[in-house]
């Protein structure tokens, strides 16, 4: 079974940076795309970024697009998430997931971590 656990989240000001992780509990890590989604309240979950199995391919939402970075970290099992310059418009749960291929949909990813609270003020 594949675990994620996610950390990192926080209240931040707008302009402001945070940078979350997501710890993948798997002896396979190097199998996986891995992807970050967020929820904001009364909004679908929608795709923020995700890289493929090496690191090599990173894809992003318009949205995020030269303010996040995705990186993975194969030493330590883990994936991450660079926030910068920050806009109350990011508030949301964000979410890290893990799946055989880099795709931008939900139904692609096959586990799923519970989520970290990200709060921009304005």
């Amino acid at each position: 079974q594949v675990q994620l656990v996610e950390s990192g989240g926080g209240l931040v000001q707008a302009g402001g940076s945070l940078r979350l992780s997501c710890e993948v509990s798997t002896r396979t890590f190097n199998n996986f795309a891995l992807g970050w989604f967020r929820q904001a309240p009364g909004k679908e979950r929608e795709f923020v970024a995700a890289v493929n199995y090496n690191g090599g391919i990173t894809n992003y939402a318009d949205s995020v697009k030269g303010r996040f970075t995705i990186s993975r970290d194969t030493a330590k099992n883990t994936v991450y998430l660079q926030m910068n310059s920050l806009k109350p418009e990011d508030t949301a749960v964000y979410c890290c997931a893990a799946g055989p291929f880099l795709r931008r949909r939900t139904v692609d990813y096959d586990y799923w971590g519970q989520g970290t609270q990200v709060t921009v003020s304005s």
